[in-house]
């Protein structure tokens, strides 16, 4: 079992890792760069035209690393159905926008409906799985668990949806996303392996394609994820929750994703209310910080150090 973690963590890796050199060039060629919101921090403007779309290369060592498996763990599909039909979802996002030139991608209602077919199927699987069922466990109380019964349907999707929502808010800089997360993934393929419940194969594929494309996403990044991998990961997050029954464990592991939707829902409310006021400098909570004088690379380590923390607190709350 430890073994196949390791070795999970390397292929993918060496996948993401080779992947970038070669994909990125593509990118550029194909033209697929990020376009810069005017309104956002000035900073950011020189990183118009960099390659973005860049989840599809750890999205892919995901899924390959994942069938070297598969026929041993099955336990992995219904976690990376989730993940690749989220980042599918955040693929046309990004190819509408990009290719096409709609600036809106998808439109929000067209995105939910996807986003609910994928969150519906999983909570159906999870309703009829001995393993899952919908009992989820309660953290700080030794393992105690609660059975939520017909109201696992919609607190599964809002958990899913919300989750999805908060990891692509949380992409906003240099290395963010693919940092926060890493550790994250860490977390989930940890007490996988303690469940031995057979998804820790696809954790570990998780943070070692991260790993390899952290060499090409930290600042100054050669490559952005898009939608493409930002909708990935908040997928995989929130399957890998469920499929461990501590979906509530992702509000002490993944805070961070928390913070920045709540920050945007905050800033949004106040900014009606009022008539034109800013509760922070800018949403989300990232950029809130740069205008304050924190450098990209400062804030994403403080992020990676509040999330690398938490875990251990989760870790305990077991």
């Amino acid at each position: 079992m430890y073994q196949d973690v390791i070795v999970a963590v390397l292929i993918s890796f060496g996948i993401s890792a080779v992947l970038c050199p070669i994909v990125i060039p593509l990118l550029h060629r194909l033209k697929f760069g990020q376009q810069v919101r005017q309104e956002g921090p000035k900073e950011h403007l020189k990183k118009q035209g960099t390659p973005t779309m860049g989840g599809v290369m750890f999205l892919g060592a995901i899924i390959v690393t994942s069938l070297f498996y598969i026929g041993r763990y099955p336990e992995l599909v219904p976690v990376l159905f989730v993940t690749v039909g989220f980042g599918i979802i955040g693929f046309l996002d990004d190819f509408i926008k990009i290719v096409m030139k709609r600036s809106e991608g998808l439109n929000p209602v067209q995105k939910l409906i996807l986003q609910l077919v994928i969150a519906g199927i999983f909570t159906f699987y999870c309703m009829k799985s001995p393993a899952i069922g919908t009992e989820i466990v309660l953290p700080f109380t030794h393992g105690k668990t609660i059975d939520l019964g017909w109201f696992f349907i919609p607190f599964c999707i809002f958990v899913m949806l919300g989750t999805d929502n908060g990891v692509n808010f949380t992409d906003g800089l240099d290395g963010l996303c693919s940092s926060v997360t890493v550790m994250v993934a860490t977390f989930f393929t940890v007490v996988a392996l303690g469940n031995n419940n057979g998804i820790s194969p696809v954790c570990a594929a998780v943070v070692g394609s991260l790993m390899g494309f952290l060499l090409f996403n930290v600042y100054p990044a050669k490559v952005f994820m898009g939608d493409t991998g930002s909708l990935a990961l908040g997928g995989f997050v929130s399957a890998a929750a469920f499929m461990l029954r501590m979906p509530i464990f992702i509000i002490i592991v993944g805070l961070i994703y928390l913070v920045e939707v709540v920050s945007v829902i905050i800033q949004v409310t106040y900014f009606k209310s009022t008539g034109g006021k800013r509760f922070f400098k800018m949403a989300p909570i990232h950029h809130h910080f740069e205008l304050c004088g924190w450098s990209e690379t400062q804030i994403v380590a403080l992020f990676s150090i509040i999330t690398a923390l938490l875990c251990l607190v989760a870790y305990i709350g077991l």
